[in-house]
């Protein structure tokens, strides 16, 4: 059942868009997951300014998840968001366990940004030619997430 009662796009549009979408969402989830696993347990020189910025790249990442999910909710197609899919969909590299130095933090959470922002610039292209407000969507997520990883990364050695 779907909550559209009238289309916006023609059916196979529409799943081939969902589609896109839900392999974003999950990744975005995933992303501001392990955004949270990296700020409490960052520990050493320039803790401070790591941790406050994984909290900006984390709202980045929830505010894309939000916005994704309500894109497919409004093509009638209900966002898979719980753990189990986004456990079993994720394109991104579990994060490690424990305590990580912030140089090792910066390198294992910039790659998981970019194999997110990745998948991104995958999708907008994917959705060049079938939904051009949802492709905006991952636009506007991406550009914000490769802002905040230029800024991750200039902190690398």
């Amino acid at each position: 059942m779907t909550s559209a009662r009238r289309t916006i796009l023609n059916d196979e549009d529409r799943d081939a868009t969902v589609a896109a979408l839900q392999t974003n969402l999950v990744d975005l989830i995933d992303l501001a997951l392990q955004g949270k696993q990296a700020h409490w347990n960052l520990a050493g020189p320039h803790f401070r300014s790591v941790h406050l910025q994984l909290d900006e790249i984390i709202d980045a990442a929830r505010l894309g998840s939000d916005e994704v999910a309500e894109r497919m909710a409004t093509l009638g197609s209900a966002p898979d968001g719980r753990i189990s899919a986004v456990e079993s969909s994720t394109r991104l590299d579990p994060f490690p366990g424990g305590f990580l130095t912030v140089e090792s933090t910066v390198s294992e959470f910039a790659d998981r940004m970019a194999t997110t922002i990745e998948g991104l610039r995958e999708s907008i292209g994917i959705l060049d030619s079938l939904d051009p407000i949802s492709q905006d969507i991952l636009i506007a997520t991406s550009a914000e997430l490769e802002k905040q990883l230029w800024m991750l990364q200039a902190q690398e050695a």
